[in-house]
């Protein structure tokens, strides 16, 4: 079978290699031909990344019959985005595996197993950005920010004077 890999990280920090060994010593032990690996350095919330659309381009064109990552949520994190992207590789005949979860949509129970860990994914999304936003919301309590914690600038103040004599006026009480 001829096989697509889609390798993902979201930082520059981390590092797409052990992803890539995994996928491909997979394809080696199931006989896969391997047409090509896709790397991203892209944040998963994001349904649009360089390699993940010459994926789906390459896909629709039919040049592989499989799509292999390491887990699903390498694919992405929102299960809407999931979903639509299974239910296109279901219509075009294209199988998927998530080689560290056993996820396999040839089967039924990949099928199902694949929903339930999007939508864990989902979840799991949720959670940390229930948390960023949380720690700022502390920060910014604290008046620090950043990951070098310094002190905000003061903001504020006008940048021209006002002009008390320019001819407007100003009401109380409403308009």
């Amino acid at each position: 079978m001829k096989v697509a890999i889609y390798l993902r990280v979201s930082t520059t920090e981390q590092n797409l290699d052990s992803q890539e060994n995994t996928c491909v010593e997979y394809c080696k032990r199931n006989g896969h031909e391997v047409y090509q690996v896709y790397k991203d350095i892209y944040t998963g919330t994001k349904s649009s990344r360089p390699a993940f659309n010459e994926l789906l381009e390459d896909m629709r064109q039919r040049k592989f019959n499989c799509i292999i990552t390491t887990k699903l949520d390498r694919m992405g994190r929102s299960l809407a985005h999931l979903i639509s992207i299974f239910e296109e590789m279901n219509k075009r005949g294209i199988q998927f595996v998530a080689v560290t979860q056993n996820i396999d949509t040839t089967t039924s129970t990949g099928k199902l197993q694949f929903q339930i860990l999007g939508a864990f994914a989902e979840f799991e999304r949720n959670i940390i950005s229930e948390r960023t936003k949380e720690g700022m919301r502390r920060a910014i309590g604290v008046g620090k920010r950043g990951k070098d914690k310094q002190p905000r600038k003061r903001r504020g103040g006008l940048k021209k004077p006002l002009n008390v004599n320019s001819g407007y006026s100003v009401k109380r009480g409403g308009f």
